[in-house]
């Protein structure tokens, strides 16, 4: 990993900024923001139509070649839209798209490119207008979704289970399981006798993790210069 050479100051002033920018143009977008949200980069996260409502201690991952999108579009009133809730994690490039309810529990982590949906968009007979017949999606608690992973309408995914890399999801899948492959299959279930740590064990204390990575910071950058940094930025070199 290349050195970061930003001073300490540079690094706190380009979190506050993006701190600005999730809570000026990204929050009001949403029907709830919780406390305590991690966005980085949120100019990369798109939020369409409503409702959309996020709980707490979220992460969220945004990367100029992977926006992350999330989209109601429907044609119902009072649909329950995506509802995201505490200790999530939403990587670069997921896109989350419904028509009626999707819902991603606590603790749930879905890796990047990952694609939910809780409608086929078109008809098999009637391709005029979308969206076609939705049927709700949801993530029971603790559900992680592997890199490029689809999940298709109707489908509830049970808690603790891993969904792995590519697979399409297009029938249920029960509790503490390891599915793989298209369609999806189980192909394993997790061990009842070993403890499952969540992020929310990881970050519930959360004055005590911001503590603690800007003390890491502190330590980390405190040797670098403003000339140091500039230097590096205009002309960059392999030795630094």
């Amino acid at each position: 990993m290349r050195k970061d050479h930003r001073p300490y100051l540079v690094k706190k002033a380009w979190f506050s900024f993006q701190n600005f920018y999730l809570h000026h143009f990204l929050e009001p977008q949403l029907e709830g923001l919780g406390p305590n949200p991690y966005v980085v980069k949120p100019w990369h996260i798109e939020v369409f139509g409503a409702p959309v409502t996020i709980g707490a201690n979220v992460t969220l991952l945004g990367a100029s070649d992977k926006k992350t999108r999330l989209t109601v579009w429907t044609d119902k009133p009072d649909v329950r839209g995506i509802e995201i809730g505490d200790h999530v994690l939403i990587s670069p490039g997921v896109r989350i798209s419904a028509a009626r309810e999707i819902l991603i529990s606590d603790n749930c982590m879905i890796a990047s490119n990952a694609y939910i949906t809780d409608s086929d968009w078109h008809g098999i007979y009637d391709r005029s207008l979308p969206p076609a017949e939705a049927c709700p999606v949801r993530l029971e608690q603790n559900v992680w979704i592997g890199d490029s992973a689809i999940v298709c309408k109707g489908v509830t995914i049970g808690e603790n289970s891993i969904i792995g890399a590519g697979a399409v999801v297009s029938s249920h899948i029960p509790a503490n399981a390891i599915a793989v492959g298209n369609p999806a299959r189980v192909i394993r279930t997790l061990d009842p006798d070993q403890p499952i740590t969540t992020r929310k064990d990881r970050f519930s204390d959360v004055d005590k993790i911001s503590m603690l990575l800007d003390n890491q910071d502190r330590a980390m950058l405190q040797a670098n210069t403003y000339f140091g940094w500039l230097k590096q930025l205009f002309f960059p070199s392999r030795k630094e």
